[in-house]
């Protein structure tokens, strides 16, 4: 059995937070749909009230999300624009001391406060909790986006995303440099530095503005789907990694769609994107989901591509000419 977990700060400095009863929907299975994605891959100021706990998701888990991006911001800002020693891991992506031990640091938070939660983090795999549990499981990205953190650029994120039975239902982005931070609940509005935001309509395809971290990301045979929708949008742009579904959920742009991915790459924007009033989906249409299951992960066997849209329509016609032979 879990151990009763402490009162954390952050909860009991919202009034309004409240403890409700867990009731999830069991994540669908999937007969077809994954798609193999593979991932070349001062302290922050708090915002508790920004993260208040919905019926539906423990406040004691919302304010462990919110202790775990101040614990990784308290590092990576420390490193931020210094000059860094930058390892290359199997699949040519960079990494440093920062995205280490920033993992390093939440991975311990978890533990000590649930220590039944399952563990995926970019940086160190998958961990069962104790007994082999899974049920929970906290899934999170100390750095998406690390090219930007080497060279300067403050658009990278620390992503953190709770499941349950493989449905995000909690999600955060923080931008500690800049001191943003996102938070999505399952079944409540997104909040952006604790007041609320939403989605744009667009409604039209080809008045989209469309983001993804890089043309590059777009290999074999996703790169001809990639170029139909960058030649339907109004203007496609790139660079922004998490941060730009974060532009996304606060109205800034209408579209993003992005491959080559894991799940620590986009679990925490799901809730944000969706509580904003947007759609986000696989590019089968499905929705995102993941077991925790070291072999798929080894295997490559999870949803890779993901297309996410400020509204229903726009998110359709993406899809179709996603589809399109």
């Amino acid at each position: 059995a879990r151990r009763p977990a402490p009162r954390l700060a952050a909860s009991m400095s919202c009034a309004a937070a409240r403890l409700g009863a867990v009731s999830f929907a069991s994540a669908r299975s999937r007969n077809g749909g994954l798609r193999r994605g593979r991932k070349n891959l001062t302290a922050p100021s708090k915002f508790p009230c920004a993260a208040m706990a919905a019926a539906t998701v423990p406040a004691e888990y919302v304010s462990l999300a919110n202790e775990l991006v101040d614990a990784a911001g308290a590092i990576t800002t420390r490193y931020f624009r210094t000059k860094l020693e930058i390892d290359d891991k199997n699949d040519a992506s960079p990494v440093t001391i920062a995205d280490r031990d920033a993992e390093s640091a939440m991975r311990a938070l978890v533990k000590r406060n649930f220590p039944d939660h399952a563990i995926f983090g970019e940086e160190m795999g998958v961990e069962l909790g104790a007994g082999g549990a899974q049920e929970w499981c906290w899934v999170f990205d100390p750095i998406d986006g690390t090219k930007s953190f080497i060279t300067g650029k403050p658009l990278w994120g620390t992503l953190v995303s709770l499941l349950h039975h493989g449905k995000p239902v909690l999600g955060i982005l923080d931008q500690p440099v800049l001191k943003e931070r996102w938070v999505g609940i399952d079944g409540e509005r997104t909040t952006l530095n604790g007041a609320p935001i939403a989605t744009r309509p667009c409604e039209n395809l080809k008045d989209a503005y469309m983001y993804a971290t890089t043309p590059l990301m777009f290999e074999g045979t996703n790169e001809a789907p990639y170029q139909r929708v960058a030649a339907s949008v109004k203007v496609p742009m790139y660079g922004c990694d998490c941060y730009a579904y974060g532009l996304l959920a606060a109205g800034f742009c209408d579209l993003v769609v992005e491959a080559d991915l894991k799940p620590y790459d986009y679990m925490a924007l799901v809730p944000i994107v969706i509580g904003a009033g947007g759609a986000f989906t696989d590019w089968d249409g499905h929705d995102l989901v993941w077991q925790g299951s070291v072999d798929a992960i080894k295997n490559n066997e999870y949803q890779g591509e993901v297309c996410a849209a400020g509204d229903a329509e726009t998110h359709k016609q993406a899809l179709a000419v996603l589809k399109q032979q």
